[in-house]
């Protein structure tokens, strides 16, 4: 599909409108509270906005809108409401702690509960992370995700005779190049305020973008006509809806069987999910950061809730659309990807966009989308500097480096990372489905940082071996879990019999042998879901961490620094939680 120039004006003016509002906002920013956490003046408005742009991006959009295209279906929303359940713990529990100890990373607070070798285990992990999972991730999906809309690969292909598969790889290597640049210019600037102003501007299109999709869709399930140049004449949105229902009522559930391979029931409620949940929205610098900038704990916590709001609405802009998009195109969806339901699923969302999207709205919703990537990639590559400023340089190379020289060295770490993360951006098309991707590199680290933080609330006299023990035994416990099944797959022919994944050696071209024994129950056992996995781990781990404060307890619970934030706690903060639950349940009783 051709770029039309109301769509490039459209695309650019957005662009730049971003880069100088945040620019403009962060101009003051001289010292590394300001840099790093905005002077810890942040209100609930920008907080609440900025922590659902950073956390939506393409890899919403093409990786779980592909999920809910194939045999998954609506299931996979319990990630976003079940985050809202999470952000409220987060919201009266945790974030009390952390402003009351005035600290800039979440490293940072286990150096308190433990020591420096706690400390500086989780932040080389998360700095690894960010880099490999994170910001790759946003990255590849992002460029797919444009590249889906405006067929960059055909372009290429067309004018300069590329085969298909090497004008593919060309456009996501660009689409890669160009966001990394354009988000790292303000955010190399301006710091965590220049993010969050940046979210302000980048999450409202992302909404707005996401309603005029979810609203198209609903009008051609109603009836609707698509018109030659894209939009929709005609149909009804009540129709459309009961259309939508009925067509795809199989999919419509959002609680799948106790086993299921993807989002099993049990890890839903009582088990794997909330090990990543507590991880990503209460311990993960990419996402306290903001809150941790709050100049209040009731601004933080108003913050939060106002993410919860939008974390509720979140699947029927998104996840939604990805089920129509197979409703109404999945047959030519199919065709286009040669047949194979996970490069379908991924192009699922940007194919509805660009065959419904009428012309003057083809630009705003390329902007919607390159602002989701680079709200989320600017949010990961300042919460990686901060972490390799505070936590790294600080705590070895340079203890008292000063204020500017603090922000400098900042500055150069956040080129330095989103570099690195341009130079490995296509790597996660080598996984199958960009959303699994994440969710399993992720895996290896999230139960031992759940583990010691809640461990170290917990066991109030456990030492510091016991923090990291868990934070080192994390990773070899999540790879017995899942790399042997990886090998396996590799080694022998996997056949499914009676829904049963079973191994076979091929003794000749036209002889498979049963394997059986220790080898085929490891590989059942690594075919659990992933989620049931983290679950395990992070058991075992703060069983072992309650082991050792019996037999090494300290003499004393360990005291936190204090600082000068308001940390006050109104009562209505429980109220607004309150109703936040509610609302979850009232989803879940309706979709079950």
């Amino acid at each position: 599909m051709s770029l039309s120039w109301i769509d490039a004006a459209t695309f650019f003016g957005f662009l730049a409108l971003v880069v100088v509002v945040s620019l403009r906002a962060s101009r003051r920013e001289r010292d590394s509270e300001d840099y790093f956490l905005a002077g810890r003046r942040l209100g609930w408005c920008l907080i609440g906005f900025s922590l659902i742009a950073s956390n939506i991006s393409t890899e919403h959009f093409v990786g779980m809108a592909g999920t809910a295209f194939g045999r998954v279906g609506l299931a996979i929303a319990s990630y976003e409401w079940m985050s809202a359940v999470t952000l409220v713990i987060v919201a009266w529990w945790l974030l009390p702690k952390f402003l009351r100890a005035g600290i800039y990373t979440m490293p940072e607070f286990l150096e308190y509960r433990y020591d420096k070798g706690a400390r500086t285990i989780m932040a080389v992990y998360l700095m690894v992370l960010y880099v490999v999972a994170l910001l790759a991730t946003v990255l590849y999906s992002g460029a797919q995700g444009i590249d889906g809309i405006f067929d960059f690969t055909g372009y290429l292909a067309d004018r300069y005779g590329m085969p298909v598969e090497e004008a593919h790889d060309t456009a996501i290597l660009l689409g890669v190049w160009f966001i990394g640049i354009v988000a790292a210019i303000y955010t190399i600037y301006g710091g965590l305020k220049a993010v969050v102003w940046s979210d302000l501007l980048q999450g409202g299109a992302l909404l707005l973008g996401g309603a005029i999709v979810f609203w198209i869709g609903l009008h051609l399930c109603g009836g609707g006509r698509l018109m030659p140049g894209g939009g929709v004449e005609g149909g009804s949105l009540l129709e459309g809806w009961r259309s939508f229902t009925d067509h795809n009522a199989t999919k419509l559930h959002v609680v799948l069987p106790w086993n299921d391979p993807d989002v099993p029931w049990l890890a839903v409620f009582v088990g794997g999910l909330w090990i990543p949940n507590l991880f990503y929205w209460g311990l993960n610098q990419f996402i306290t950061q903001r809150t941790l900038g709050a100049r209040s704990l009731e601004e933080g916590q108003k913050g939060i809730f106002l993410a919860c709001v939008f974390k509720l609405l979140i699947p029927f802009l998104i996840v939604m659309p990805g089920i129509m998009a197979f409703q109404l195109f999945g047959d030519e969806i199919l065709a286009k990807a040669g047949g194979d339901f996970s490069k379908a699923g991924e192009r699922a969302y940007p194919f509805l966009i660009a065959k419904t999207m009428p012309v003057f709205l083809r630009g705003i919703m390329l902007a919607a989308l390159a602002g989701a990537v680079m709200s989320t990639f600017n949010s990961g590559i300042n919460s990686a500097s901060t972490i390799f400023t505070i936590d790294l340089y600080k705590g070895y190379l340079n203890p008292d480096p000063g204020p500017e020289r603090e922000v400098r060295v900042g500055q150069i770490a956040t080129a330095v990372i989103a570099l690195a993360a341009c130079l490995i951006g296509p790597l996660p098309g080598e996984f199958r489905g960009v959303f699994n991707y994440i969710q399993e590199i992720w895996g290896f680290i999230s139960p031992g940082i759940v583990a010691a933080f809640l461990g170290g609330l917990w066991f109030s006299k456990a030492p510091p071996l016991a923090g990291r023990l868990a934070l080192l035994l994390s990773p070899l416990l999540y790879a017995v879990c899942r790399v042997p099944r990886w090998v396996f797959e590799s080694v022998y022919e996997v056949q499914v019999r009676d829904g049963v994944r079973l191994l076979y050696e091929r003794r000749a071209p036209d002889v498979l042998a049963p394997v059986g024994g220790f080898r085929q129950a490891l590989f059942d056992f690594n075919n659990w879901a992933f989620l049931h996995h983290m679950g395990l781990i992070f058991l075992v781990l703060c069983a072992i961490m309650a082991l050792v404060a019996l037999r090494r307890p300290l003499p004393s619970p360990v005291v936190y620094p204090r600082s000068r934030v308001d940390v006050r706690v109104r009562p209505v903060i429980y109220l607004q939680g309150g109703a936040i639950l509610v609302a979850t349940a009232f989803l879940y009783f309706l979709f079950w």
